[in-house]
């Protein structure tokens, strides 16, 4: 017995021994999920990647692409792949974003598919490297007489300084008379709607954002997906400086795992919500409304959830969704005849996503 208590002693001091060269711990994800720790090999070729600048879409709000991100940050999730990650808070400006992550200030940063197309087509090198969904978050709201879109002909419709291709695709499809319409640019308040603020009848926003608000209020209104109607759009999109991928695949590759780990973890219960939530609103401050922002992860995860890609895994992208984008553009002449569906493809790619999935499932912790 003594003998076999001093050999397991010996056994678990070679095991410490070896995990403290690697440099990398197996965290208390690695442990919880039964899966063995990185490999030293792959430890040493993140850690060569360098710092990693995540950009968010829009500050720290929690939406997909944003907390789970924080979350994979605050769990621990990276640090057990070694990967050094910083999260920086974005702008909310998409154009500014993509320059960014051109350039090399950035890393990663959540980048819709259609605005990635529009980046490429504008000479801005990045690439798409995941997706959670053909669903979109652009909306139109009416209020509750309005019980079918062709009844806004004529009628004044708002918006935060254009209407989205995917719901103005929306409204064509349905049949509404496009040049009838009176757009006029609104502000943030989506209280304007039920007021009927200048003869308004409808107004863009985002699914996770005005109709909550609206709600939260005792406004009661239609919401209107173009995901409804057929219209192509993403969610959860995210992009990469090519550069960057090509020197560090794997980086990439565990960069989306860690985030799709957080994500599984952020989704799993309301429990787990709330502390993703409170991650977020740490790095936000005092005045963070964590109930609203905990209505919107809750909102795009059902989006996600009840639109899944066809045929892929969680963060995969659907090659049809980018010939359907790319048609959508040419038909509001948003980007010109010249950029092809075939160009498009070549700007997306599921190699990061595929190499850490097996059988469907993702893998974790990495090899």
């Amino acid at each position: 017995m003594q003998h076999r208590t001093k050999a397991a002693i010996a056994a678990l001091a070679t095991a410490v021994v070896a995990v403290a060269l690697t440099g990398c711990s197996t965290g208390s994800s690695a442990s919880s999920s039964g899966g063995s720790a990185i490999s030293s090999e792959r430890c040493k070729e993140n850690k060569d990647a360098g710092k990693i600048t995540y950009l968010s879409g829009y500050q720290y709000q929690s939406s997909a692409s944003i907390l789970e991100y924080i979350a994979a940050d605050q769990l621990g999730y990276f640090k057990d792949l070694c990967l050094d990650v910083q999260l920086k808070p974005g702008s909310g400006d998409t154009a500014q974003n993509t320059k960014l992550l051109a350039s090399g200030q950035a890393t990663v940063s959540a980048v819709a598919e259609q605005d990635l197309i529009q980046a490429r087509a504008n000479g801005i090198d990045i690439t798409g490297i995941s997706s959670y969904s053909n669903a979109g978050l652009d909306i139109l709201m009416t209020n509750k007489d309005i019980t079918d879109l062709k009844q806004l002909d004529g009628q004044v419709v708002g918006h935060k300084g254009y209407v989205p291709a995917s719901v103005e695709a929306m409204m064509v499809k349905a049949g509404v008379d496009w040049d009838s319409l009176k757009l006029v640019k609104e502000g943030y308040d989506p209280s304007v709607l039920p007021r009927k603020q200048n003869g308004l009848e409808a107004l863009t926003g985002f699914v996770s954002n005005e109709p909550n608000l609206l709600k939260a209020a005792g406004d009661d209104v239609t919401v209107w997906q173009p995901v409804d109607y057929d219209i192509p759009s993403s969610i959860g999109a995210m992009a990469v400086n090519p550069a960057f991928a090509k020197a560090h695949p794997t980086a990439v590759e565990d960069v989306l795992r860690a985030a799709l780990h957080a994500y599984d973890f952020c989704s799993s219960s309301e429990a787990k919500t709330k502390q993703c939530v409170g991650y977020a609103a740490k790095l936000s401050g005092a005045t963070y409304d964590t109930a609203q922002n905990a209505k919107i992860w809750t909102t795009e995860t059902k989006v996600i959830a009840d639109n899944p890609t066809p045929d892929q895994p969680l963060g995969g992208i659907d090659p049809d969704n980018v010939t359907k984008l790319v048609d959508m553009l040419h038909q509001f002449d948003i980007v010109t005849d010249s950029v092809t569906a075939d160009d498009a493809s070549k700007w997306f790619t599921n190699e990061y996503v595929d190499a850490i999935h097996k059988d469907g499932k993702l893998v974790w912790p990495a090899p």
